[in-house]
């Protein structure tokens, strides 16, 4: 059942039509459908568009890049997957969330507000159907035994949802919970289980890199090593469906791969990256297939397509040795979880052929809080106030033009640790990488870190006791944003 709206979410809701301007005809007619596609722990170097010299094929989505707008200095709002999706969703860093650090599972509650506006609304608001399949990992407000705090003892998966996707703007949804290594393992459509009978899942039986899920409550149809397909055949049914409706359609698709589990099917294992190699080929095809059915159907040239990556590579210093020729994270040093590029600078796709001119690159700095403002833009509305704090609109850089949509951009590590970056220079305040990489600086070292990245990406070289004015300018620009968020 669904749950009603608090008066807050209908004010916001009422001043987004309220706010709206008449459309141009040209604007009306060509409003496209939406597909915004977003990998789980894929990066940079992982597409030969992006990186020449990646050990995978990625023939899909070289093509999208051939088609449509590469970003190259595009990054998540995390370094992790949870904060990334709730930024995504409500144009608004998750640090100002209630959610500081780390990650959610399976059983944890919802985490985006009920008086949030999502890009989902912003979607309903111009007249468009709404729709995720895939993985949510957002929380979920389950039925529960008793009044103890929500957790895997006392979820009853098979009673409908108290809150989920379908009170967030979402017309449908099919979701998993959480990531493919979290249980439980079940779909849900539109806030129920679809297979009720429930069994435990023992947890992976491999112990090889990579090769890892979590034990726990699982439906007892759910075949863990054909989820990503499944998602894809869900996106598809979905297309084809409201194609029959006369109103276009926003569809969000967070894909499972290639996070862990890497289980790639037997086509793609022919990558020169081990498993994860093949799995991003397997990621690769999903897209294809997406890309395909939109061809099938007439439906390519009036549709936004979004591609893009929660986070950088889960790629470590263990799998740099085993296959030295592949940079899952480019040149970027780190990896996910990290504050260094590795962890959130993400490959990123636009392709929309009545709109968006072929084969362009853009090195603005764009930051995947960005779509809700670029959205309300592409269909001429304005955002109440407190709608997308952290959303900046880069429309403009869809239409060619490089000009630069955001003072500076905010990163965030899976342990909390902060940076912020303006213009050539990242400041992160503390040392180490804030996460898996290295936790914490080593002795000795200075008590934060500065980087010029226009002269060393890699991140190499910290400058940190060089130009001590600049690192207080840039700490003293990240206090601001952080304590004047809404």
């Amino acid at each position: 059942m669904k749950k009603p709206l608090s008066l807050n979410v209908l004010l916001l809701v009422v001043a987004l039509f309220l706010h709206r301007e008449p459309c141009s005809a040209q604007l009306t007619k060509n409003l496209p459908n939406i597909v915004y596609i977003l990998a789980d722990d894929m990066g940079y170097g992982d597409i030969k568009a992006f990186n020449s010299n990646a050990q995978t094929a990625t023939p899909n989505l070289d093509k999208l890049c051939k088609e449509g707008m590469s970003f190259t200095d595009a990054h998540s709002g995390s370094a992790v997957c949870t904060p990334t999706r709730y930024g995504i969703l409500t144009g608004r860093y998750a640090f100002r969330s209630s959610l500081k650090k780390g990650v959610l599972n399976g059983y944890s509650p919802a985490l985006i507000e009920n008086d949030r506006i999502t890009i989902a609304d912003v979607a309903k608001a111009a007249g468009y159907q709404t729709g995720v399949v895939g993985k949510w990992h957002l929380g979920l407000d389950w039925a529960t035994s008793g009044t103890a705090k929500q957790d895997a003892e006392n979820v009853l998966i098979d009673q409908p949802l108290k809150n989920g996707p379908n009170n967030l703007g979402f017309d449908y949804s099919f979701i998993l919970p959480a990531s493919l290594d979290m249980p439980p393992y079940t779909f849900l459509e539109n806030g129920q289980v679809i297979d009720k009978d429930t069994v435990h899942s023992g947890g992976s039986p491999e112990k090889a890199r990579g090769i890892f899920w979590r034990a726990g409550k699982a439906a007892k149809s759910f075949d863990i090593y054909s989820t990503l397909d499944v998602i894809v055949d869900k996106a598809k049914s979905y297309i084809e469906t409201t194609t029959h409706v006369k109103k276009p359609f926003f569809l969000y698709v967070p894909l499972t791969a290639p996070h862990t589990p890497w289980l790639p099917g037997k086509a793609y294992r022919t990558s020169g990256a081990g498993t994860y190699g093949d799995f991003v080929q397997h990621t690769d095809a999903a897209v294809g297939r997406l890309l395909q059915c939109l061809d099938s159907l007439g439906l390519s040239s009036n549709t936004l397509i979004i591609f893009t990556s929660d986070n950088g590579a889960d790629w470590k210093d263990k799998d740099k040795i085993a296959y030295p020729l592949h940079q899952a994270n480019y040149v970027f040093r780190g990896e996910k979880s990290d504050l260094w590029e590795g962890g959130h600078h993400i490959p990123f796709i636009a392709k929309w052929p009545n709109y968006i001119k072929a084969g362009e690159h853009t090195n603005e700095t764009i930051c995947l809080t960005d779509f809700m403002a670029t959205l309300a833009s592409l269909t001429n509305q304005k955002l109440p106030a407190k709608a997308g704090p952290d959303s900046y609109d880069f429309l403009t850089l869809l239409k060619g033009k490089n000009a630069a949509t955001r003072e500076s951009i905010i990163h965030h590590s899976i342990d909390g640790m902060f940076a912020i970056r303006k213009g050539k220079w990242k400041f992160i305040d503390g040392s180490g990488s804030g996460g898996w990489s290295m936790k914490m600086g080593n002795p000795g070292d200075p008590a934060g870190q500065l980087y010029d990245l226009d002269n060393d990406i890699s991140e190499t070289k910290n400058l940190y006791d060089q130009y001590p004015e600049i690192v207080k300018e840039l700490k003293a620009l990240l206090e601001k944003y952080k304590n004047n968020g809404l």
